[in-house]
């Protein structure tokens, strides 16, 4: 049954995505997990309190969310599946806590920015899914960036949340939302974060180990589906991976490296800060454009079709 609302929340996401004149009427879930960690964020991560009671209330933040979202996760479930069309419903919603149609909507206007107003509109455009400083990029770092980007939400954008609704339902997709919302706020490497987004960043790292594998596997199978060698990006994952300074999207982006043939990461700029970290696919072309992110985005849609049919095989199996 999971496997089945997966396939259907999959396509529903792929279709409707988030419509705007919704959330502009209620709060999506995800805004709502957001103020919820603000409000301990600011009641519990003060100055004038010790790293280590600050770590320990940075934990129970994320024990409480994940504890609270998976018991919420729960009693909707068991309602909605007990009301005639109630899985209809439950498909509907969890469709709004995937990212793909976003993901490529979002990449798409980096691209069409580029096209249409060159550098400048380039930046402005990706400076709204990275957070490294859009100043310092040119027209192959803009591009290489929002391909960074698209490959690493492929994963936990999309792959996570499917593979956390497949196994535990409701809940586990709602856990799993919370955790990752919870990573982009507190998870940071800081003076402000290092102690109490510790929990965080350890847990998320924890809950998107076995999506940043899979979803090499899902692009491979694009790679595939799009006339490249399937087998690059699975080589190159294994090889280059583990350079990567996060434990995850290293996998996503080296599977994507490979199969468009460009060298991603390395090092970057975070506003004042130059991030070292390793190359992913490194004797690729780091001379990006706008025609590789339209590469890209195939590569994604393919990626996104070759998860929908494993879980229709998984159905099929059951």
């Amino acid at each position: 049954m999971s496997a089945f609302l997966v396939v259907m929340a999959l396509v529903a996401d792929a279709i409707i995505g988030d419509p705007d004149s919704v959330w502009r009427r209620i709060p999506h879930p995800v805004v709502l997990f957001g103020k919820l960690i603000d409000w301990f964020d600011r009641a519990f991560n003060t100055e004038d309190r010790r790293p280590e009671d600050r770590r320990w209330s940075g934990g129970m933040t994320v024990v409480v969310l994940v504890v609270g979202c998976f018991s919420v996760g729960s009693l909707v479930q068991a309602t909605l599946l007990f009301l005639p069309f109630g899985w209809a419903v439950l498909i509907l919603f969890a469709s709004t806590l995937f990212a793909q149609k976003s993901l490529y909507q979002h990449v798409d206007a980096v691209r069409r920015a580029l096209d249409e107003g060159g550098v400048t509109a380039g930046r402005e455009a990706v400076a709204r899914i990275v957070g490294r400083d859009p100043e310092s990029l040119d027209e192959a770092a803009i591009s290489r960036a929002a391909i960074e980007s698209c490959a690493e939400n492929f994963s936990d954008g999309v792959v996570a949340p499917a593979f956390w609704f497949a196994l535990l339902g409701l809940p586990g997709l709602l856990a799993y939302k919370a955790i990752n919302t919870a990573d982009s706020m507190i998870g940071h490497r800081n003076e402000r974060y290092n102690d109490f987004g510790w929990a965080a960043a350890k847990l998320d790292d924890l809950v998107n180990w076995p999506a940043a594998r899979l979803s090499v596997l899902f692009v491979a199978l694009g790679a595939a589906m799009t006339g490249h060698a399937p087998m690059r990006p699975i080589k190159a994952a294994l090889r280059d991976a583990g350079g990567h300074r996060s434990p995850n999207a290293g996998w996503p982006e080296a599977a994507f490296a490979a199969t468009l043939g460009l060298a991603l990461a390395g090092p970057r700029t975070y506003g004042s800060q130059v991030v070292e970290d390793a190359t992913m696919n490194p004797d690729g072309r780091r001379d990006a454009g706008p025609a590789d992110i339209a590469r890209a985005l195939r590569l994604l849609l393919a990626a996104c079709i070759a998860q929908v049919v494993f879980y229709l095989i998984v159905v099929l199996m059951l």
